[in-house]
C-alpha cells in the first residue's frame, strides 16, 4: 500500500509540473541599504525606469543590470512542408 502511495505522489507531481523553485530573474537588480549594515538586492525588475522608482523608494542605493538573467530564447519557428504539385 505505502508503494502504491508513494507511486501516485510520483506521478502527480510529473504531472503536474512540480519545481523546488520558481523564481523569476530579471535583468536588473536594484540593491537598497536597509540601515544597520543589511543591504538586500531585488532583482526581479523588468526595466531600468523601475529600478531607479525601487532605489528611490528604498531611499539609499544603486541599480545594477543582473549577472545572472538570460533571455527566454525566441520561439522556433516551424518548418514548411514543401508541397509537390
Amino acid at each position: 500500500m505505502r508503494f502504491v502511495l508513494i507511486v501516485v505522489a510520483m506521478a502527480a507531481a510529473m504531472l503536474f509540473d512540480l519545481r523546488a523553485s520558481q523564481a523569476v530573474q530579471r535583468p536588473w537588480c536594484a540593491g537598497t541599504n536597509r540601515g544597520g549594515g543589511t543591504f538586500s538586492y531585488n532583482c526581479t525588475i523588468p526595466t531600468f525606469e523601475m529600478c531607479v522608482q525601487e532605489v528611490i523608494a528604498g531611499n539609499r542605493g544603486f541599480c545594477s543590470p543582473n549577472p545572472y538573467y538570460r533571455p527566454e530564447p525566441p520561439p522556433r519557428r516551424a518548418k514548411r512542408q514543401r508541397s509537390y504539385y
